[in-house]
C-alpha cells in the first residue's frame, strides 16, 4: 500500500499546498515560486471583487437548475426504464452515449446545434412556427442552454444508479402492496420514494461533487458569455489566472471555493445519514 499511497498523497496533498502557500503571497511568473509574503492580502483583494462574486452568484444559478431537474429526470427514467416494454433495453444502452462523449466535444456540437442562423435546432423548431431563438447570445438562454448540455450529458448517470438502487429494492414489499389492492401511484409514492429516499440523497452529494466543477461544458459552449451571463466560478478562476496571469489572486479564489465547497457537502452528506437513519 506504501507506494499508491504516496502517489496519491503526491498527487493530491502538494497542488493543495502549493495553492495555498500561493495564495498567501505573490507569485514570481518566471520561477512559478511564492516570494513575499502577503498575509491575507489576496484574500481581500478577491473578497472586495464583484466579478468574484458575480461569478459564485452564476455558479449558484447553474447549480439551483441543473441539480434538481438531473435528480427529477434521473430518477424517474430510470422508473420507466424498470417497467416492463418492448425495446427499453435499446433505451438503457442509448442513454450511455452522453456519458462517454467529452465535455469540450459536448459543448461544440451543441454549440453548432444551438446557432442561431445554421443551428439545426431553430431550423427545427421554424417547422412548429417558434424562433428562432438566439441561443448563446441571449444570456437568460445562456444560462438555460449551459443547463440543458450539462442534463443531457449527466442524467444518464443518474440514471444508472437509480436503475441499480430501484433493481436492489425488496421485491415482497411490493408483492405484499399488490395483494393489498394498492395502484402504481401508491405503491410509487408510498413505498418506492421513500426506500429510496437515501440513495436519492447519496447520488445528490455525488452528483453535487461533479457539478460544482463546471468548467469545460461552459468554455465550449459559450466561453463563459454573452457578458458574464454563465461565467461559472471555475471558468473564472481560469481566465484570471491564465489570461491575466493573477496566479496569487486566483490562488485565494480556488481555496475559498474548496472551503465552501467542503462545508456544504459536510451538510449534504449529514443530511443524507439522517435519511439512512429515518429509512
Amino acid at each position: 500500500m506504501t507506494p499508491a499511497s504516496v502517489i496519491l498523497l503526491a498527487m493530491l496533498a502538494y497542488p493543495i499546498i502549493y495553492t495555498i502557500e500561493i495564495s498567501f503571497s505573490e507569485l514570481d511568473l518566471s520561477t512559478f515560486t511564492a516570494t513575499n509574503w502577503v498575509g491575507w492580502d489576496n484574500y481581500a483583494e478577491v473578497l472586495q471583487d464583484e466579478r468574484f462574486w458575480a461569478s459564485l452568484k452564476v455558479t449558484g444559478i447553474y447549480l439551483g437548475l441543473a441539480l434538481p431537474l438531473q435528480m427529477v429526470l434521473g430518477f424517474a427514467i430510470a422508473y420507466l426504464v424498470n417497467v416492463e416494454w418492448t425495446g427499453r433495453g435499446v433505451i438503457r444502452a442509448l442513454f450511455l452515449i452522453p456519458m462517454v462523449v467529452a465535455p469540450v466535444v459536448a459543448g461544440g456540437v451543441w454549440r453548432m446545434l444551438l446557432d442561431p442562423l445554421y443551428g439545426l435546432t431553430n431550423y427545427a423548431l421554424g417547422f412548429v412556427g417558434l424562433g428562432p431563438y438566439d441561443w448563446l447570445g441571449n444570456p437568460t438562454l445562456a444560462m438555460m442552454t449551459i443547463v440543458i448540455i450539462d442534463t443531457w450529458r449527466w442524467t444518464p448517470f443518474i440514471v444508472l444508479i437509480a436503475t441499480a438502487a430501484i433493481l436492489a429494492l425488496p421485491r415482497d414489499i411490493f408483492e405484499a402492496a399488490e395483494i393489498d389492492g394498492a395502484n402504481w401511484w401508491t405503491t410509487l409514492w408510498s413505498i418506492t420514494l421513500p426506500l429510496l429516499l437515501p440513495m436519492i440523497a447519496a447520488t445528490f452529494v455525488v452528483r453535487w461533487l461533479g457539478a460544482v466543477k463546471m468548467f469545460d461544458i461552459a468554455l465550449a459552449s459559450t466561453n463563459g458569455g454573452p457578458g458574464a451571463s454563465t461565467q461559472v466560478i471555475n471558468l473564472f478562476i481560469y481566465e484570471e489566472a491564465f489570461h491575466s496571469l493573477k496566479f496569487a489572486e486566483s490562488a485565494a479564489m480556488a481555496v475559498l471555493v474548496l472551503i465552501a465547497t467542503m462545508v456544504l457537502t459536510a451538510l449534504f452528506l449529514r443530511g443524507s445519514r439522517m435519511l439512512e437513519e429515518m429509512h
